[in-house]
């Protein structure tokens, strides 16, 4: 990860490769925001932002020569668009614009980010977008390719609170956060033939190593059958490679609560016998992004000696369509007894999660939330950007309240009570999927809520904002994007006062 420091030297004067500034949207046109620069050279940009096509929006990243008066040999505009009502800017779009420029200025060595940050609270949205923005996935790459895209090794970020000790511990913060989201960015872009459940369960132990109060539980194939695992089993049966059950509990001495994350972890979805169309189907090597943030989060709780107890329960499978898969028909039995049709086998995020879920509450948790890429029908109403939220309104409020402050966009759905009478079965208690397709995410949610019973409860549906198949924009790359570490971190922080 790159490294960070703050500094209160002019950014004139900085020897660097680039020098970050901030532009903006006005009523005349573009402003650059920036102190200390040269009056002639910001006159100079102002004036010419017409015909050097600027704007000053939001994702805008433009290279300049810098100019005489400037050490930095690149001058980089980076756009906040407008400002707000007050004259500032919000934390989010200083986060967004600095990891944008920084992503912008990958293969470049060091670089300094002078944007605005007028109070501590700025700084830290700036620091943590400048490190969310310093990724690249690289592991797969050789020669000069990886070279040119390796993310900025060092950034200086110019500020007037560079002593303070607030600052200081937010830059702190900032880097166990961006360490917990490139982590889980890098398991998600993992190929699924390096990355599959007994391999991630040694990726999460190696994740744990030296981490204090920190205990990794792994249950194998043989563990989850003899259990009552039925999800897990059923769903992984089909593959060469069985599942897994990974529980990854953080204690403190005195904790002030228990929260359980559970998390999604289909290392590869085929469909299973219910197969997916081909194309596409090589973006489903993210189907594990839940279990990945989940673990991720553990670790950055654990860190930040977070006062919260919270333990992840990763939920790892391969969905196969082997000899010996699950067929549709089937009827499976999930921990603590609850039996389940499986109508399509595509729909098998949710028979892994109910085994964790149950297992959560049966550890005594306070609260239980699950993450999943589990629903497409959740990209159909909310995007590629924006990942639905459900399960008892306080802990949904909660969670709303959490991925707001984080910067994360989500939106709280609802759970119709017609939903859970579409998913009766004429063999078993539950069937998998309900008969027509309308409200897939709500019938989703429904099937799960079913096994949290009288434990507080939510849900993250994450299948649009996980992985981004298009290019990357702000802080987020191609790829994994790390989505939902930072709501549930942000929760956990909540809870832990």
């Amino acid at each position: 990860m790159a490294e960070l420091t703050l500094t209160g030297k002019n950014p004139t004067a900085l020897k660097v490769d680039a020098l970050v500034v901030g532009t903006c949207k006005t009523s005349d046109g573009l402003a650059v925001v920036a102190d200390q620069l040269p009056a002639g050279l910001v006159h100079q940009i102002e004036s010419l932002a017409p015909q050097l096509g600027l704007s000053g929006s939001r994702d805008e990243v433009r290279k300049l020569p810098a100019g005489d008066g400037v050490k930095a040999p690149v001058l980089v505009l980076t756009g906040l668009g407008e400002r707000e009502a007050d004259g500032t800017f919000a934390a989010e779009t200083l986060r967004r614009a600095t990891g944008a420029a920084v992503r912008e200025l990958a293969g470049t060595t060091a670089v300094a980010v002078a944007l605005p940050t007028s109070t501590e609270d700025d700084l830290a949205a700036v620091v943590e977008g400048a490190l969310l923005g310093a990724y690249s996935y690289t592991e797969h790459r050789t020669g000069d390719v990886a070279t040119k895209q390796a993310p900025v090794s060092s950034i200086e970020v110019v500020t007037g609170f560079a002593r303070s000790q607030r600052a200081n511990a937010a830059v702190e913060r900032a880097r166990v956060v961006a360490e917990a989201v490139h982590g889980t960015r890098d398991l998600v872009n993992t190929p699924a033939n390096l990355l599959y459940p007994a391999s991630f369960a040694e990726a999460a132990k190696a994740t744990a190593k030296n981490l204090k109060n920190v205990k990794v539980t792994v249950l194998d194939e043989k563990q989850l059958a003899a259990g009552g695992y039925g999800g897990l089993a059923g769903v992984g049966q089909g593959s060469a490679r069985p599942p897994r059950l990974v529980k990854v509990a953080y204690t403190p001495s005195k904790p002030s609560g228990h929260v359980a994350l559970v998390g999604k972890g289909i290392t590869f979805d085929t469909g299973g016998i219910s197969i997916k169309p081909a194309a596409g189907m090589q973006a489903m090597t993210m189907d594990m992004a839940g279990a990945a943030a989940v673990l991720h989060t553990v670790a950055a709780a654990a860190r930040l000696g977070l006062d919260v107890a919270v333990t992840a329960y990763l939920c790892l499978a391969e969905n196969m369509p082997g000899s010996n898969a699950q067929r549709p028909g089937d009827v499976v039995t999930i921990r603590g007894g609850t039996t389940v049709e499986v109508i399509n086998t595509d729909a098998e995020g949710r028979l892994v999660m109910a085994d964790g879920i149950v297992a959560a509450i049966e550890d005594g948790h306070d609260t239980v939330i699950d993450i999943a890429t589990l629903t497409g029908a959740a990209m159909v109403a909310l995007g590629t950007r924006v990942s639905g939220i459900f399960g008892d309104r306080d802990v949904r409020d909660a969670l709303v309240e959490a991925g707001t402050v984080a910067g994360e966009t989500v939106w709280p759905m609802p759970i119709p009570e017609e939903m859970r009478p579409s998913l009766k079965s004429g063999v078993a208690d539950l069937a998998n999927i309900a008969p027509d397709r309308w409200g897939g995410a709500l019938v989703a949610a429904a099937f799960l809520k079913e096994f949290a019973g009288d434990t507080p409860w939510g849900h993250l549906d994450i299948a649009g904002p996980a992985y981004n198949e298009k290019a990357p924009y702000g802080y987020t790359p191609a790829g994994g994007t790390g989505h939902g570490v930072r709501t549930l971190l942000a929760y956990l922080e909540s809870r832990a006062g």
